[in-house]
């Protein structure tokens, strides 16, 4: 018989029974492992709502919830909070329908304006979607020489750029440069950058599926960073930074060719480029690497509210306020910008 039962934050036998399943379950991803609880609640102080669904003492389905509330943006129940992918993950159909049955009901309890599933699969036809975002993501092979010629020519000239240039790569055992890099670029670009704490705390809970690689020129100076999480067969980089001077010396393009020769050297098989915005400079970076989009479906059931959501930076509204931001001191926005960017998620 099919029952629904809730994760406990810190029993470590249910989260490896959870960890087990999401392993196995082929819709499941990096995003509905069982660590996510743990940051949720510890670094951004949301409650946690990890639903599973059990049949005869077997986990059968899995759905990671998050409920993120905000003077300023609002009051959701989603899968996943900073997380590009989520919904539900099973093995069985009638534990997806229980499982969605259940946040629904959590969902009006709760009084939410709405409940976002981040499927990367269509499962809804009914349900109102963000068809903004797409992901990227590419096979890989063991051999080096083949994965370098199925870049396409342009961005394979600027790998090659980069290692005449003699830049280097190394996997850090802390995220010191790789938050100084980041946090310069997120400035730049006029969004608040998240705390160094919580990038601590994804190398803590995730051991050795978290990992930061730097790039730096031949002197020692850090150029470009990316910190990255492994799954299964999977490499999937999901945050960066770079330093101004990386642009001309080829850095982010070097950065990337070394994380795929590392993945590939690890055992990874695909290479997920992660999420990126319709007609924006990374879409355009991705797609001349030859990676191509695959549309990812956002799905909501709306309580109080009209219309979807759209809390990102291509939102004419927030227009002002990025151009403000980047003029503001870096240490005033790495101070603040962690309390803002808690609510996003």
């Amino acid at each position: 018989m099919l029952t629904i039962q809730r994760l406990q934050p810190g029993d470590a036998e249910a989260y490896r029974r959870w960890d087990a399943f999401v392993h196995q379950c082929p819709e499941a991803s990096f995003f509905h492992r069982a660590g996510w609880q743990t940051l949720l609640r510890d670094i951004f102080r949301h409650d946690s709502h990890f639903l599973y669904a059990e049949d005869g003492g077997a986990i059968v389905g899995v759905l990671p919830l998050g409920h993120v509330k905000s003077r300023l943006f609002g009051n959701a129940l989603v899968s996943l909070p900073f997380g590009v992918y989520g919904g539900v993950a099973a093995s069985d159909p009638a534990a997806a329908q229980l499982l969605e049955q259940e946040a629904q009901s959590l969902a009006r309890r709760l009084g939410v304006d709405h409940l976002e599933m981040r499927n990367v699969q269509r499962r809804h036809a009914d349900w109102p979607l963000q068809d903004l975002y797409v992901t990227f993501r590419k096979n890989i092979v063991a051999d080096d020489e083949a994965n370098m010629l199925a870049i396409p020519r342009k961005q394979r000239a600027m790998v090659r750029k980069g290692i005449k240039n003699g830049l280097q790569s190394t996997i850090d055992p802390n995220v010191d440069r790789f938050f100084a890099l980041y946090a310069d670029n997120v400035h730049r670009h006029g969004t608040p950058a998240m705390s160094k704490r919580y990038f601590q705390a994804l190398l803590t809970t995730f051991g050795k599926d978290c990992e930061v690689l730097t790039v730096t020129s031949p002197e020692g100076k850090p150029l470009s960073s990316v910190l990255s999480f492994y799954f299964r067969d999977e490499v999937l980089p999901y945050y960066a930074g770079d330093d101004e001077a990386a642009r001309d010396l080829a850095g982010n393009d070097f950065k990337y060719w070394e994380l795929m020769r590392h993945a590939a050297a690890r055992g990874a098989r695909v290479f997920d480029y992660g999420r990126s915005k319709q007609g924006t400079g990374s879409f355009a970076f991705k797609k001349n690497w030859g990676f191509e989009p695959q549309p990812l479906h956002y799905e909501y059931q709306l309580y109080k509210r009209d219309a979807v959501p759209q809390n990102n930076p291509s939102n004419a509204k927030y227009q002002l306020v990025i151009r403000t931001w980047r003029r503001l001191p870096r240490a005033l926005v790495n101070f603040v910008g962690p309390h803002i960017v808690r609510n996003l998620g």
